[in-house]
């Protein structure tokens, strides 16, 4: 099929179709096909919005019947039985098993809209504008987001200045902790004490990095000491990707603001949470809203999301698969390049190879022999790998292979 509708109409923002030069037609569980009917196994998985696969048939069917029935589809905040189903099975199934106690706010359907509805209720409970954030983040593209976000061509597009943020070093370029504390205590180090401190665990788009469990407790004891909000942007590591639901229990913290996005959505659909401590809840009716934050079909689809995380243990299956990757990655591919670097945790891992031209002809010749998989961090030098998490093991080790055959290739 001629792609030269896209390329006269669409506008040239679009990236991935340049990366992935075909057009794709079908898609079930970890394949994805073409017009043409050639088949792709999926380790990009919607840039992490697809954790239950391509057209999940648990989740299809309660979105056909959801759509049989004429049920409510549009309704912005209005009560649904569709909103009342989910927040019961969220409440119930997710938060109250771990201890947690949220609030839960409808932002939009983005992730970018979960964190702008996060950083401008830190900012208005606080009752101060600045928020740290650390180099290497990645937080959305709309202002408020992309102020916080450090891709340098993401913020390039932004066309205005970007601020209320200090970008703190990453704890593996720095002392961040020390670093932190410096500035707070320092009476001239001219930055102001911030609303809140925002971070992912798992550094996805800034290379696969990996925050440790005493990082992130010493993150939380700053919070407390010093007045501050702790923000975790769990959009695209959370719902199970690194073992646990939250990305954050391994390290026993309760942060007081959590946003998620893409796979709580549980199929592709576009649905975005903000969740935060009860007492941080100063919203006056309206103040922050969206014509698109009530998506009941989004809704039955998540809450169908939860019971597969429960029904078929997700978090357990990513564990072990988790295990399955690192052990190939370690033994198959880390062997080939000594520069090369291995990092991830559940079913996130990248592949450092340190410069962006290789690791672009690694993806390349991947897609070549059958594989959708991108880059990711500084110079685009990490080969990213993402299945899906109910990916069979014959399918994980199918493409785990690929790419051990595209490095040698272009080693």
């Amino acid at each position: 099929m001629d792609d030269k509708i896209f390329t006269e109409y669409e506008s040239d923002v679009r990236s991935y179709c340049r990366k992935w030069p075909v057009i794709f037609d079908k898609a079930k569980g970890s394949i994805l096909e073409t017009v043409d009917g050639k088949q792709y196994i999926d380790f990009f998985d919607g840039a992490g919005a697809l954790n239950y696969g391509h057209n999940n048939d648990y989740v299809k069917e309660r979105v056909i019947d959801y759509l049989k029935n004429d049920e409510i589809i549009h309704s912005l905040d209005m009560y649904t039985k569709a909103k009342l189903d989910f927040i019961d099975s969220f409440e119930n199934k997710i938060l109250k098993p771990r201890g947690l106690n949220y609030k839960i706010q409808f932002p939009g359907p983005t992730g970018t809209n979960a964190n702008e509805a996060a950083f401008k209720l830190a900012r208005k409970y606080k009752g101060r504008s600045n928020i740290f954030a650390l180099m290497g983040c990645f937080h959305g593209m709309t202002i408020g987001s992309l102020a916080l976000t450090t891709d340098k061509s993401g913020r390039e597009g932004a066309g205005v200045p970007l601020v209320g943020v200090t970008h703190i070093p990453a704890p593996y370029m720095f002392d961040t902790i020390k670093y932190i504390r410096t500035i707070l205590e320092d009476d001239h180090s001219g930055i102001e004490k911030p609303a809140a401190i925002a971070l992912e665990t798992v550094q996805a788009e800034g290379g696969i990095y990996v925050f440790s469990e005493e990082f992130l407790q010493e993150i939380r004891k700053i919070c407390d000491e010093y007045d501050i909000l702790l923000i975790v942007d769990d959009i695209q590591v959370g719902c199970s990707r690194t073992g646990t639901f939250f990305s954050f229990e391994r390290a026993g913290i309760v942060p007081d603001i959590v946003t998620m996005s893409k796979s709580i959505g549980a199929y592709g659909l576009p649905f975005a949470i903000t969740l935060f401590k009860p007492e941080l809840d100063c919203w006056t009716p309206g103040e922050h809203n969206g014509t698109f934050r009530g998506n009941n079909l989004a809704f039955v689809a998540a809450k169908a999301g939860i019971e597969i995380t429960l029904n078929e243990h997700v978090e357990d299956e990513a564990k072990r698969k988790g295990k399955i990757i690192k052990e190939y990655l370690d033994n198959e591919i880390k062997p080939l390049l000594d520069e090369i670097e291995i990092r991830g945790i559940g079913m996130i891992w990248g592949i450092d190879v340190k410069t962006g031209s290789k690791a672009k002809a690694i993806v390349d010749k991947c897609f070549e022999k059958g594989l959708i998989i991108e880059r990711a961090g500084r110079d685009d030098s990490v080969v990213k790998i993402m299945p899906q998490l109910l990916i069979d093991d014959e399918t994980l080790l199918k493409g785990l292979t690929i790419i051990k055959d595209a490095i040698k290739e272009n080693i």
